[in-house]
């Protein structure tokens, strides 16, 4: 028995010799042909080192802080997410556990009785006999081609991927959360602007009908009044409309009912424009949003998995072989176990190869091949996107920034024409319709202004989200120990 070990020791040294050979392309990450700098760098230029991984916090809006605290908290999308990583764990668990043995127990008892003919003796009967057996199972497969590392390997990128997955979606409902609450904040606000100008058009048709009475003025000035009047009182309905959608929208986002957003968090009555704006915005070039941005790091674990696939399929046309070594007891009696009669033993190998499969494994391989291609595509495809994200949401931050500066001034400018109207038409220097017009002016300018504010804030928060803001922190650096336990 000693010689029969002595001799297998070769042959095994030599298979895990060759199963460092491991078939299939190994990953480089794809050539991105991004610019060396923003189109509007010196926005970004202030704030380089700053850290920001709460950056919604900079707005300074403890309703808002609350919103997004809740929407991470339940959101069920989030906890998708998180389901989906305990499953690729798992996986990546069982792929390492593959290219170890497998140890087994197996216990066996039998009664049977053979017959004389069986035994080549007709018409001799034999007796009932008992068989006991209990007896390890040790079987092995030799990684000769790397099957089982590549499947390890794409376990642990899809493992990577299902977490930047995660980091991606707590992103966007951060910056969904973000940009409802100010869409609705401007809503909120254009609709008490409406219903300020209502009230003062409904105290200007009163004196203008006290006016009227007393002869002071004509029936056109009275029906301007109220045309005004009536003008502001139709704007309403497709304001409160608006401000109702968006509440069902924020609440949806955030777990809420709408009613409980007024009811359970500290609304600030002021207008969007005069919300704190982030001092500074975080400085990163765009080749930095490969690591930055999680649904980029998502898109290249998948490219990542999809190329060790390929190795998978090539190692699947090669031969596989399998140690397999069995120690045990057998005796027809129970009392005989564990005696040196009754030792058994068994050591072998096999292996197995295909040798026409009419073309199966050469699709399989085709196939892996051309998912690789696809995830290659699809990672090129979300580089180009994010980065026109960011291009955009800084030329839309630049642009609504100076707009938010042209309608303060012109609110304030208005606002003393309106004044200066009013004081001429009391004293007879203007007609009515001027003073109307330059009501309507400043209704006009105070709603724009809003949207302005509104257009500043979500582009900033479009900004944050488009350069990874809120998740690097915590979530870049995925290897080693973090693949085998929770986030």
């Amino acid at each position: 028995m000693e010689t029969t070990r002595l001799k297998m020791i070769p042959a095994a040294v030599g298979a895990v010799i060759l199963a460092g050979c491991v078939t299939g392309p190994d990953y480089h990450a794809p050539d991105t042909a991004l610019p060396g700098a923003w189109p509007e760098e010196d926005i970004l230029a202030a704030a380089e080192h700053e850290a920001w991984s709460d950056w919604w916090t900079r707005f300074e809006d403890p309703s808002l802080n609350e919103l997004v605290h809740r929407a991470l908290d339940d959101n069920l999308e989030i906890h998708l997410q998180t389901a989906r990583i305990a499953e690729f764990r798992a996986r990546l668990g069982l792929a390492g556990a593959e290219r170890w043995p497998s140890v087994d127990a197996q216990a066996a008892a039998s009664r049977e009785q053979t017959p004389g003919a069986a035994l080549g003796v007709p018409g001799v009967e034999t007796g009932p006999t008992n068989l006991f057996s209990l007896s390890g199972l040790l079987s092995y497969e030799l990684d000769l081609w790397g099957r089982l590392a590549r499947e390890q390997e794409a376990a642990e990128a899809l493992l990577q991927e299902s977490v930047f997955a995660r980091e991606a979606v707590r992103l966007n409902v951060v910056a969904d959360v973000v940009t409802t609450y100010f869409d609705l904040r401007a809503a909120e606000n254009q609709v008490s602007i409406a219903r300020e100008t209502l009230a003062s058009r409904e105290e200007t048709v009163r004196l203008q009908e006290i006016r009227h009475e007393a002869g002071e003025i004509d029936d056109l000035a009275l029906q301007q009044a109220r045309s005004e009047r009536e003008s502001t009182r139709a704007e309403l309905p497709g304001l409160r409309q608006r401000k109702q959608v968006l509440e069902g929208a924020l609440a949806l986002l955030v777990g809420l009912e709408p009613a409980e957003l007024w009811e359970d968090l500290p609304w600030d009555d002021g207008y969007l424009a005069d919300i704190h704006l982030p001092d500074q915005i975080p400085a990163f070039l765009p080749a930095e949003l490969l690591q930055r941005r999680p649904d980029l790091r998502a898109a290249e674990a998948n490219l990542m998995a999809a190329t060790a696939g390929i190795g998978v399929a090539r190692a699947d046309r090669l031969p596989r072989v399998n140690l397999s070594a069995m120690l045990g007891t057998a005796a027809a009696s129970t009392g005989d176990l564990f005696t040196d009669p009754a030792e058994t033993w068994s050591i072998g190998a096999s292996a197995t190869a295909p040798i026409w499969d009419f073309g199966r494994g050469r699709a399989r391989v085709e196939s892996a091949e051309a998912r690789a291609e696809q995830a290659e595509v699809q990672y090129r495809m979300t580089v180009n996107s994010a980065f026109n994200d960011v291009r955009s949401a800084l030329i839309i931050y630049e642009a609504s920034t100076d707009r938010v500066v042209a309608n303060r001034s012109r609110v304030a400018s208005l606002q003393r024409t309106e004044e200066l109207a009013e004081i001429r038409y009391e004293e007879g220097f203007t007609s009515f319709m001027e003073y109307l017009d330059a009501q309507r002016a400043l209704l006009s300018a105070r709603l724009a202004l809003e949207e302005a504010a509104r257009d500043q804030l979500t582009a900033t928060a479009t900004l944050f989200k488009g350069l990874g803001g809120g998740w690097d922190e915590a979530g870049r650096h995925v290897s080693g120990d973090f693949l085998y336990r929770e986030h």
